[in-house]
Order: structure tokens, then C-alpha cells, then sequence
């Protein structure tokens, strides 16, 4: 476990690759921490399981995660993971997309899919879609939004729990945060939880500072997010 974290640790200082298709970067950076992925992130990426509670799903609803990674996501919906249509984990990296394919084999109604967030559309609309930690990897993160938003059926729910950067923010953590996340791909923008308030209705939205592993005394800006859909004019 120690020489897990240490490849991690490795991968994290030395960054997301600068050259190549965003799939070609993704593929480069996760490939060498995939099998070890989940473990270090649990202590990273806080308010997933949140997000899921709250995301407001029915029996048979029909559920789109956009950027879903080793689909860690689809073992916090319990029991009503049985409930829904086939949840679908959409994700661009293939060595991500390997450990989501595996952790399906062991759950009902989940299938992982490759594809491009800012494009991917479900066969029928999505009354769910939401991002974790992956909008702020997607170059095009508005061209993301947008889509999801348009794979919704009139008054479906969006959600997204990711890091971000508040106007709260000293003039220091404004400059400090874009650079410290953009070795790892993360692209920190003032106007990405905006742009989701404008777009959709909000139906909840929490901001707080969480805690990084190896760096007690460093609180990251997170914000938890879900949103509905906007009915559209006939």
C-alpha cells in the first residue's frame, strides 16, 4: 500500500502529460495509478457520497455519470442501484474505464461506456446526469454542461461535486489554487459554479473547504451542487 501511494504521489508531482488529445493525457497520467486509483482518493475527493443521496432519482429512472472513472460512484447508491435503468458510467480514459468494467461485473444495472462527456448522449433522455471531480478535468467544461443539460428530459436533475474557486477567495488562494491543481489536469474556473446556477435551477447547493492527504494544513474549496432542468418552451 505505502509503494501505491508513493507511485501516486509520483504521478500527482509529475502531472498530466502537455502534449496529445485530451483521451491521450487522461490515458497517460491514470494508467500507472489506475489499480490504486480509489484508495488515495477517497481521502481527496469529498462529498460524492453526499452528492449521491441527493441526487432526486426514482424507480426506473434512467441515470448518466459523465466522467465516471473507475465507477466508484455506483456502489454509493445501495439499494436503489437495483431500482434504476442500467446506470451509465461514461468516461474518455481506457485504463479508468478497465476498473469501472470490473466493479460492474459485481453490480446490477451498471454499464461503462467510452466516450466523450462534452458529446455522449443516452438512447433515451436522462432523467440524472452528474459529474464528480471530472467537470474540472474536461477542457470544454461549458460544452459539458451543455450537453448534460440537453440529455435531461424536461425538469430532470443535474448534479456536480467538484473542486472550484469561490469569489470568497483571498487574492492568494485565487492564484494558488488554479496552479496548484493544474499539474494534475484540474482546471479551476471562477464562473464554473455560475455558469451551473444560470443554467439550472438550484435545488441544492453547499460550499465548503476539505482536507488534502500529506497536507494538514491546506483546505481545499469544494462545492456540491444539484440543479434542475428548466422546462422548455413548446
Amino acid at each position: 500500500m505505502i509503494a501505491d501511494e508513493l507511485r501516486t504521489l509520483w504521478n500527482l508531482a509529475r502531472g498530466q502529460p502537455r502534449k496529445g488529445s485530451h483521451a491521450e493525457r487522461l490515458q497517460a497520467f491514470y494508467a500507472p495509478q489506475a489499480s490504486h486509483y480509489d484508495r488515495f482518493r477517497a481521502r481527496l475527493l469529498w462529498g460524492r457520497e453526499e452528492l449521491i443521496e441527493r441526487l432526486p432519482v426514482r424507480e426506473g429512472a434512467r441515470v448518466v455519470e459523465l466522467g465516471a472513472g473507475t465507477g466508484h460512484n455506483a456502489e454509493t447508491f445501495g439499494l436503489r442501484l437495483a431500482m434504476l435503468e442500467p446506470l451509465e458510467l461514461v468516461d474518455l480514459c481506457p485504463a479508468l474505464l478497465e476498473q469501472a468494467r470490473e466493479r460492474a461485473k459485481c453490480l446490477p444495472n451498471v454499464v461503462a461506456i467510452e466516450a466523450d462527456a462534452t458529446r455522449y448522449r443516452p438512447a433515451s433522455p436522462a432523467d440524472c446526469a452528474y459529474f464528480s471531480y471530472s467537470l474540472t478535468m474536461i477542457p470544454d467544461w461549458r460544452a459539458a454542461i451543455d450537453n448534460a443539460i440537453a440529455m435531461l428530459r424536461p425538469g430532470g436533475a443535474l448534479g456536480a461535486v467538484d473542486f472550484h474557486l469561490p469569489e470568497s477567495e483571498g487574492a492568494f488562494a485565487r492564484r494558488f489554487w488554479p496552479l496548484w491543481f493544474a499539474r494534475s489536469g484540474v482546471r479551476l474556473s471562477p464562473a464554473q459554479l455560475p455558469y451551473l446556477r444560470a443554467r439550472l435551477d438550484t435545488l441544492f447547493l453547499r460550499e465548503w473547504h476539505a482536507p488534502l492527504p500529506y497536507l494538514p494544513y491546506l483546505r481545499a474549496p469544494v462545492s456540491l451542487f444539484v440543479g434542475r432542468g428548466r422546462e422548455r418552451a413548446r
